[in-house]
């Protein structure tokens, strides 16, 4: 039997754009031999999933997607979905490598083949803090060596997200990105973490340390805005780095409204 609960199952088009950009550079899926990525929990409709292998095959033109859900209604659906695509009835590709099976964090795959990266997106928001870090280690356990979990959060049209990078030995990084267009505060993400952090946005956790300074540094570079959004996102970013958080990448990826720090960062301090 799948191994979780079936989720809300909330799906919208464009939705998980943001995490689908940063796996386009991620190592593991460039570097796989097999880059088999699974879209664990996909929810409602099956184009979410085809959404992330028409984004990948980009720079993966061998990337297969397979879509887990709990519930065999969503299955079903998904899969007519998927014929209609393979009849020329859509604007995704007849040959989009694309398939959906009945799974859960046990992350079933055909012959027992595994991913390169597991995308877990609006998943463990219904769980228990406690219960993240068995979560994080069964699909771990599933992934290739040098596999990739994306397990994150977003809100319902994809301009506020936030997501930990979870590896073979545990949680790597974690990944703020957001709309900068019309933005009032960076921590708007507050509602938004992953629920590995999501309770542990007060005074004395890093987390809360983080948000309250990205604020800070937004709210100093304001006059910036009257060039653009994206140049006052890149001075907070550099705020950050100076103030002598380990920011991690270069300005190419914070332009796109991104931040990311090693996990240890943020990690909860219980």
């Amino acid at each position: 039997m799948p191994i979780g609960t079936i989720t809300r199952g909330t799906t919208n088009t464009n939705r998980l754009r943001r995490v689908d950009r940063y796996l386009q550079v991620a190592p593991a899926l460039r570097d796989a031999t097999d880059p088999l990525v699974v879209d664990l929990g996909y929810g409602h409709s099956a184009s979410t999933s085809l959404e992330l292998q028409h984004r990948l095959r980009r720079v993966r033109p061998d990337v297969e997607v397979l879509g887990l859900e709990i519930d065999p209604a969503r299955v079903a659906l998904a899969t007519r979905q998927l014929e209609a695509v393979q009849r020329g009835q859509s604007h995704f590709r007849p040959d989009a490598a694309v398939s959906f099976a009945r799974g859960g964090f046990e992350v079933p795959t055909p012959a027992g083949r595994r991913p390169a990266v597991i995308r877990a997106f609006n998943v463990l928001r219904q769980y228990d803090e406690g219960q993240v870090a068995d979560a994080w280690a069964l699909m771990t356990s599933r992934l290739q060596p040098g596999g990739l979990l994306v397990e994150g959060t977003c809100d319902e049209i994809g301009r506020i997200s936030s997501w930990v990078d979870v590896g073979a030995d545990g949680p790597l990084a974690f990944t703020i990105s957001l709309r900068l267009r019309g933005l009032e505060r960076p921590s708007v993400v507050a509602e938004r973490l992953p629920k590995a952090l999501i309770h542990r946005n007060v005074e004395g956790e890093r987390v809360h340390d983080l948000l309250v300074d990205i604020d800070r540094f937004w709210q100093y570079n304001a006059a910036l805005d009257v060039h653009s959004p994206v140049q006052r996102w890149v001075a907070t970013i550099q705020g950050l780095r100076d103030a002598g958080w380990p920011v991690l990448g270069r300005a190419t990826r914070w332009r796109l409204g991104e931040v990311t720090v090693p996990w240890s960062a943020v990690a909860p301090r219980d």
